[in-house]
């Protein structure tokens, strides 16, 4: 029995308002519908009571507390679940009686329906959950459990307790949420190498709430290994979790409290029935969003646009390949339904038929689209067009989440401003995709190479982009041997990294050094002084040049200069699909699914101009690439070599990567330069103060740095130095780690 169209909004209206009452209600008699295990704790209060625990250093309790508080949360999610199937059928013995009703009658049967399925998920959430439970959880904690905070706290107190396979795993936990902090990737690192700690603590424990993206990621690798049929059932798993994963987020926004009318801004709710009208709206919105937040991968600060859409479009061309003709033309006109009118959806539609010839029978089976998709866009059209009502007459804010709405879903008298919104964003992006290959650095390349025997081997329009440059003969192939010779010293006496694991790819070793640490190693004879002074001039040679051809303005500073090695791990290589380094920008975070650069901490903002220099290529792989901001399309590639350098803005209009070392050791010196004297290289000024003073009595700035190697306790939200007194309590920081 389908319900009229035109009551939708009533039933909805209804239902919010009374659930919302039966909430409150139940706050105050709920105590006696507790199960027999005690009701369940409001996860909030758990874990404000872990965090004081944690600060007071109490470390069992904090652990304790911390997982209760994860656990809690967990808990009433699926109770929420739970209790809404258990209550779908409440009240439908009702709904016959409302297609043969009319008016004032009408009403009546709606509100018996609508309060006898609200009076039975008030009983059945009152029986598990204290009265404290109910009562609506403030933005800041839903932030700190969106952010798994919780789990930056626990890593630090199984730590304290020598519990370092539950650490591991909760360092892991937050960092999935959380790539860019670079402290807790430190962290992780340290725990791979310590005793007792196994490669299975490196598993998510959020891994089920994201599952989708784990078969999202699964169906890409089958499709790059070209098993199509694998990767036709791995799209459809993926296709079937994010359907599931949304009717999940659905729930929860229909089963938890929703922002009244006048908490939302909406003053023309005056009347009962406007602020039901507005309750529901926001009861839809919460709704309409779901679409955003499952299509949200961990650790990005945007969803990833036409999600499910574009699962089906992958699906379809699984199937063709993998000869499951039928069901790409299911899938296909599943498709359709998003984009009915797009061309090359057709094209293909009309090839699949071709393909079958003269099998009606498939043609006729497979002729309807998937019914769940029918229902998943034919309620999200009901809602928009709620919507949209509501933002017309009421003022409700409302911002559509998806890119495939018909336009004939919008009021007429909103169309107008959609088309002129949709035409300044069209200008915004054409500007947008000018500007990405303008560089705002101040640095103009093409100036002279001061140098004899350093030539310009590939300049902008050789690596098709803007201020970069390769030189070629900036060290004899003495020089590059004495510095790798001194990275091969410095490695075995202990620069503070020993070999370690990359923090870029399990499948390479990383060795670093400073010109600080050279210098000190230096002093106490461990390695020739020579040969550390060598590394400091290189530094200094290597500003001369790229100060001269990008014609900087102004002086540049030494921002960082480290000597890194990445060896390949013997018997670790095969079928390696990740890079030696990710594709990144310097200076700003990459996003590349919209081509934007937040350029904000934990970003190292300061950086204006990069370079590499490379000592040797007797390895496999490694080779430095420049790519458009969406990280995938390679513009230019360099193959490292003796005495080679590479220089670049390291802003935006450069986003670059290296490629999988294979085989061997790649070594090279890294620096980055600044214009900001603010900003500069104190290590390297106290390297020279070192060798100025014979190496007496200078105080050393990182004499704490073998210190402290216990992991620290970060808040996921970055902030600069100058903030961290208001992260009200957060242990913050930060160093410069490659």
């Amino acid at each position: 029995m389908a319900l009229d169209v035109h009551r939708f909004a009533v039933y909805v209206a209804l239902h919010s308002i009374i659930l919302s009452f039966s909430t409150l209600i139940s706050t105050a008699s709920g105590s006696s519908l507790t199960s027999t295990l005690g009701p369940l704790q409001p996860y909030d209060l758990l874990y404000y009571s872990g965090v004081r625990a944690y600060f007071k250093q109490e470390w069992d309790k904090a652990a304790e507390l911390l997982e209760k508080s994860l656990a809690s949360k967990e808990a009433m999610r699926r109770l929420r679940r739970q209790c809404h199937d258990d209550c779908l059928a409440a009240g439908t013995d009702v709904l016959s009686k409302l297609d043969s009703e009319g008016g004032s009658v009408w009403d009546l049967w709606a509100l018996d329906w609508v309060q006898k399925r609200a009076e039975c998920v008030r009983f059945c959430v009152g029986r598990s959950v204290s009265p404290v439970g109910l009562l609506p959880v403030s933005m800041d904690i839903e932030y700190e459990f969106s952010t798994r905070n919780p789990y930056n706290f626990l890593q630090v107190v199984y730590y304290k307790l020598d519990k370092l396979q539950k650490a591991a795993a909760a360092a892991h936990t937050f960092f999935v949420a959380n790539p860019s902090h670079l402290e807790m990737r430190n962290n992780i690192e340290k725990y791979r190498r310590m005793q007792g700690v196994t490669e299975d603590a490196f598993q998510d424990r959020e891994l089920d709430k994201e599952m989708h993206w784990a078969l999202y990621d699964s169906a890409l690798l089958s499709e790059a290994s070209s098993d199509w049929p694998m990767a036709a059932r791995k799209w459809r798993e993926t296709v079937n979790e994010t359907l599931r994963q949304t009717e999940d987020c659905r729930v929860h926004c229909q089963m938890s409290p929703q922002c009244l009318p006048e908490d939302r801004g909406v003053d023309s709710a005056d009347g009962a029935f406007e602020k039901a009208a507005v309750l529901s709206l926001s009861l839809l919105s919460c709704q309409q969003s779901c679409v955003t937040q499952v299509a949200m991968r961990p650790g990005r600060i945007s969803a990833q646009e036409d999600f499910l859409s574009t699962q089906l479009e992958h699906q379809h061309i699984a199937q063709f390949k993998a000869g499951d003709i039928g069901g790409a033309i299911q899938t296909l006109r599943s498709l359709l339904l998003f984009y009915p009118s797009d061309t090359d959806s057709l094209s293909n539609l009309q090839l699949y038929y071709e393909t079958l010839g003269g099998d009606t029978e498939s043609q006729e089976k497979y002729k309807q689209p998937a019914q769940e998709i029918v229902s998943y866009v034919s309620r999200s059209l009901q809602e928009k067009k709620l919507l949209y009502f509501g933002k017309e007459n009421l003022a409700f804010d409302f911002i559509d989440p998806d890119l495939w709405t018909p336009e004939d879903v919008v009021p007429e008298s909103l169309r107008e401003s959609w088309r002129a919104e949709r035409e300044e964003l069209n200008k915004k992006v054409k500007k947008e995709e000018k500007e990405e290959e303008m560089d705002d650095s101040g640095f103009y390349a093409g100036g002279p190479v001061p140098q004899v025997g350093v030539t310009i081997t590939m300049d902008d329009e050789a690596l098709n982009g803007t201020n970069r440059v390769v030189l070629d003969g900036v060290m004899t192939g003495k020089e590059c041997d004495t510095i790798l010779q001194l990275a091969t010293a410095a490695a075995s006496v202990g620069d503070g990294y020993r070999g370690r694991r990359s923090p870029h790819t399990p499948h390479e070793k990383f060795e670093g050094l400073t010109v600080l640490k050279a210098a000190k190693l230096a002093q106490d004879g461990m390695v020739n002084q020579s040969d550390a002074k060598l590394l400091h001039e290189l530094g200094e040679r290597v500003r001369t040049l790229l100060h001269s051809y990008f014609r900087s303005p102004a002086g540049l500073f030494f921002s960082f200069t480290h000597l890194v090695c990445r060896t390949a791990i013997t018997g670790d290589q095969e079928g390696r699909l990740d890079l030696s380094h990710p594709v990144h920008v310097d200076n700003c975070l990459l996003e590349p699914e919209t081509g934007h650069c937040w350029k904000e901490p934990p970003a190292f903002t300061h950086r204006d101009l990069s370079a590499v220099l490379y000592l040797n290529d007797n390895f496999d792989g490694g080779d430095l690439f420049f790519t458009n901001r969406d990280a995938k399309t390679v513009k230019a590639q360099v193959r490292p070599g003796c005495g080679r350098l590479v220089g670049f803005s390291s802003g935006p209009v450069n986003p670059h990567g290296v490629m999988a070392v294979t085989a061997g050791r790649r070594c090279a010196l890294a620096l980055w330069f600044t214009k900001e004297k603010l900003h500069r290289d104190v290590e390297r000024e106290e390297a020279e103060a070192l060798w100025g003073a014979g190496g007496q009595g200078v105080a050393s700035t990182t004499e704490a740095e073998g210190k402290g190697n216990s992991p620290s306790g970060r808040s996921g939200r970055s902030k600069p130095n100058k903030e961290r007194s208001k992260g009200r309590g957060r242990v913050t920081g930060g160093k410069d780690e490659l």
